[in-house]
């Protein structure tokens, strides 16, 4: 089932303690204007946008059947239209103007979430970073870079919104630490702080950046109501590399065998041991490729990250949670696993996305 709306609004359509587990990756701060937007007032044909920044699209000139450069389409103006006075009315989030609002709003619809989660459900978010300052902020839609855009899942598009406020603390080009302070944010209104998964990307997005590493990892918080909740261990359960051998490495996973070897007096030494499990824990360090959604022009949430937490945080026949549905991979992958699902998403066009997603696997399988 998908909500169509504001995420704040439809959690509240859902009923209290009916899901057991929530997987999402909300928009990421100071990164994208998702198009979510529309204007009251003012005159309808204005466009709002500002004129001031040259489009990266350069179109055929009537006349001279040149290239013509001087095609400006601007920004979007941030709360009233310079032009018609129309005002903006946006829901969406990641366009905060500071990283405190930011977090506010997050903890808001987190408290809603935590409603929504049964009491040994869990929670699976996950987050990237962003950089502060450096004169700009976000990118908005454009046609070069297709009608839709989820750029945070590791694509690059279109033009950039300037901002560049000054904060007390945060300075330009300083790593703003949005994850952990949404994470810490959420410890403190009550939630359970269990574990920061680190999603490795072995194909990160290239970076021209000369002065720090290229980014090639995000986070994934697990986060519960209680001190105790639900969770599969051997569900998600890895491959033990040392199965039959004689390793110490994993604690509780090894058995004394009952010989002796000898020491060079010919005297009895260390006992040998071996691991007597084919399995051993997920480790805390996920190695998945982004993978790109040829329907939405753009890297979608990766399949196997949705998998993972769906198989360790439910049973078959359990209600899946995405608040931030976008394309629809984690209802696709909680449909594929036998579990129901709800999403909740605020752009109609991604809906339609996510729809033809779910048709498409009905008529393949």
């Amino acid at each position: 089932m998908i909500l169509h709306g504001d995420v704040t609004d439809k959690l509240k359509e859902i009923e209290t303690e009916s899901v057991q587990c929530v997987v999402t990756s909300p928009p990421y701060w100071g990164l994208r204007d998702y198009g979510t937007a529309s204007w009251e007032g003012g005159n309808k044909d204005c466009n709002h946008f500002d004129g001031t920044l040259q489009s990266m699209k350069t179109t055929l000139h009537p006349e001279t059947n040149q290239n013509d450069k001087r095609n400006f389409t601007g920004m979007p103006f941030k709360d009233v239209c310079g032009k018609c006075g129309a005002k903006r009315v946006d829901k969406q989030l990641g366009l905060e103007e500071t990283p405190e609002l930011y977090v506010e709003n997050m903890v808001n619809v987190f408290r809603e979430i935590k409603r929504v989660l049964k009491d040994d459900g869990t929670c699976w978010l996950n987050l990237g970073d962003s950089y502060y300052g450096g004169g700009w902020k976000g990118a908005s839609l454009n046609k070069n870079s297709g009608d839709i855009q989820k750029a945070h899942k590791g694509t690059h598009c279109g033009e950039q919104i300037k901002h560049d406020p000054k904060h007390p603390i945060i300075k330009t080009k300083d790593l703003v630490g949005i994850p952990w302070r949404v994470a810490l944010a959420l410890q403190s209104d009550g939630w359970w702080l269990r574990q920061d998964i680190i999603w490795h990307k072995p194909n990160p997005m290239p970076e021209s950046v000369t002065d720090r590493c290229t980014k090639s990892h995000e986070y994934i918080f697990l986060l519960s109501k209680s001190a105790k909740y639900f969770y599969d261990n051997d569900a998600i359960a890895e491959q033990s590399l040392e199965y039959g051998k004689d390793k110490r490495s994993d604690l509780g996973n090894i058995r004394y065998d009952g010989k002796r070897t000898l020491d060079k007096s010919g005297k009895n030494g260390q006992g040998s041991f071996v691991t007597i499990n084919q399995t051993r824990n997920k480790r805390s360090v996920w190695t998945i490729n982004t993978q790109p959604y040829k329907e939405a022009h753009f890297a979608v949430f990766p399949p196997k990250i949705p998998e993972l937490c769906i198989k360790a945080g439910s049973k078959e026949g359990d209600t899946v949670l995405d608040p931030f549905f976008g394309s629809g991979t984690t209802g696709w992958v909680a449909q594929r696993l036998g579990r129901k699902w709800i999403g909740i998403e605020l752009n109609a066009e991604y809906i339609k996305i996510a729809k033809q997603r779910f048709i498409q696997r009905e008529l393949f399988t």
